[in-house]
């Protein structure tokens, strides 16, 4: 940590705030120049208080060393994680490829769908049971009943399943059914459902909110670490953005930004972040040459009759055709995508 003292500190000031941050266990290194003056501070940082040291008469600004989200960072764990979803890994060149539909509508229809992502090679399949919708006369999931239908239809088909917690009173029931928690960008900064989760073992696939910077995302990620739970693969959904061509603005230039400051995995969706069935093979296909351990694709197999976000959907045939493009490209990039363990490929 660096403290930048202002020109006219006087040395009483000076004195109070090197007894404070000693007084913490700290070491201080004063180093006196032409046009600054600054406090080198050696030692855990987590000691002390940045804020608080801001608030010291004389001092200009603190700027820590470390970040802010140390257990997400890489100087926390240097090597890339590697989360197990009930099977499927994910991270460290494994590929966790999430496909089905936005919501579970009913059995049959779940079923139809999951064969085709199997048979595809998608390795981990995602339905909604609660639906977060921008208007509340919107479809609002099945609740219980689309968990059982998920978790029926995932065993059948050797799949690990993953849904959306919106509510943490809704977290028991949910972890009856559900391999993967994903917390969807709406409740990004949900802190109180972010520190539910973290209690947990459960996986957690934690989404960009729409407006959140690169820092929002992983410091929500930290909360869910500092309650314990080392399971957080991050995602990639688009953010808001001012052209109405797309969506949402995929901002594939997060996934390398965020592989050189975090060691927890992130996947790219490129479904959310287009909006837009034609654009969503290429938008894949570049998250993955930028880095992604993974693709979360939407994928339904009548888009017209969908309950929810139908129109960003790719047909099945057409997630069959991504599908042996992004594989071929995992070769390419030496990266591997898993099956469950004891499952048929």
């Amino acid at each position: 940590m660096i403290i930048i003292l202002k020109a006219d500190i006087q040395e009483p000031q000076l004195q109070n705030l090197l007894e404070h941050v000693e007084s913490a266990g700290l070491q201080t290194h004063l180093s006196r120049g032409t046009f600054r003056t600054i406090v080198g501070v050696i030692g855990d940082e987590t000691a002390i208080s940045a804020d608080r040291l801001r608030s010291f008469t004389g001092v200009h600004d603190v700027v820590p060393v470390l970040p802010a989200y140390k257990l997400a960072s890489l100087q926390a764990h240097p090597q890339p994680s590697v989360v197990d979803v009930s099977g499927v890994q994910v991270g460290g060149g494994y590929l966790g490829m999430i496909a089905g539909p936005c919501a579970v509508e009913n059995e049959k229809r779940m079923d139809d769908i999951a064969l085709a992502i199997k048979q595809a090679g998608a390795n981990l399949l995602r339905g909604g049971a609660y639906k977060p919708r921008s208007s509340p006369y919107s479809f609002q999931g099945l609740g219980e009943e689309g968990l059982k239908i998920l978790r029926a239809v995932g065993d059948r088909h050797g799949l690990p399943v993953v849904t959306e917690i919106t509510d943490p009173r809704n977290l028991d029931q949910i972890l009856k059914y559900t391999d993967m928690l994903q917390v969807g960008a709406r409740n990004m900064q949900n802190f109180v459902l972010l520190n539910e989760v973290g209690q947990t073992s459960t996986p957690v696939l934690l989404k960009r909110g729409m407006s959140a910077t690169i820092d929002d995302l992983l410091m929500s990620a930290e909360y869910i670490l500092s309650k314990g739970n080392p399971n957080v693969i991050l995602c990639e959904r688009g953010i808001k953005g001012f052209d109405p061509q797309t969506r949402n603005l995929f901002d594939v230039a997060a996934v390398p930004v965020i592989r050189s400051l975090s060691h927890l995995p992130i996947i790219v969706d490129p479904s959310h972040a287009t909006g837009r069935p034609e654009l969503i093979p290429s938008c894949a296909m570049a998250g993955l040459a930028a880095g992604a351990d993974g693709v979360h694709v939407e994928v339904h197999d009548c888009p017209e009759e969908a309950m929810s976000d139908g129109p960003q959907a790719l047909l099945p045939d057409q997630y069959a055709e991504l599908a042996t493009r992004m594989a071929q490209l995992a070769e390419l990039l030496g990266k591997t995508i898993p099956v469950k363990t004891g499952a048929s490929p």
